[in-house]
């Protein structure tokens, strides 16, 4: 079963205890980031700490009614500019309002997770996302089979990374 448009937002806003992502891509095609990215190639930040959007007032309140949302990004470096902008524009001030965001670079290692990208909700409900290979979306489907490998690849990636501001601190490039 294929997700999209009242499906999928009633997925990220109806589950009961936590919303957990892996990502795996250097970069992620989304048409409404545009703006912000051209504004980030050319020299403009957010300061995290000011930052306000629909999303860190939403992690917000997850988080004081007893939910979570969490992920962990698979990456190598030298970082992609997508991902420099994905941790100025989006994990800082998420982080800071609330998100657990966490890294794990396997720029020196080998990549203990052999699955791609995947939303898990409840540690029940299971959902694939499929890309291009350029990180253009091409759809998001709904996982019927069994939760349990997902569960354990979520703990593998978050027994294995570092917390996103830690790994932002040792990390310049």
């Amino acid at each position: 079963m294929l997700l999209d448009g009242d499906e999928w937002r009633a997925m990220l806003q109806g589950f009961q205890s936590e919303a957990w992502r892996l990502e795996t891509l250097p970069q992620y095609l989304v048409p409404q980031e545009a703006g912000e990215l051209a504004a980030f190639r050319a020299g403009k930040r957010v300061a995290p700490h000011a930052y306000s959007s629909a999303y860190t007032e939403d992690l917000k309140r997850l988080r004081g009614g007893g939910r979570s949302k969490g992920r962990v990004h698979v990456l190598t470096r030298p970082l992609s500019e997508y991902l420099r902008f994905e941790f100025s524009r989006y994990y800082a001030p998420h982080v800071l309002a609330g998100e657990d965001i966490r890294i794990l670079d396997v720029t020196e290692r080998e990549n203990p997770l052999p699955v791609g990208d995947f939303w898990m909700f409840d540690s029940s409900t299971v959902v694939l996302m499929h890309y291009e290979g350029d990180g253009t979306q091409i759809s998001r489907e709904l996982h019927e089979g069994d939760p349990a490998p997902f569960i354990e690849w979520q703990r593998i990636a978050v027994a294995e990374s570092v917390p996103f501001l830690e790994y932002a601190e040792r990390v310049t490039e």
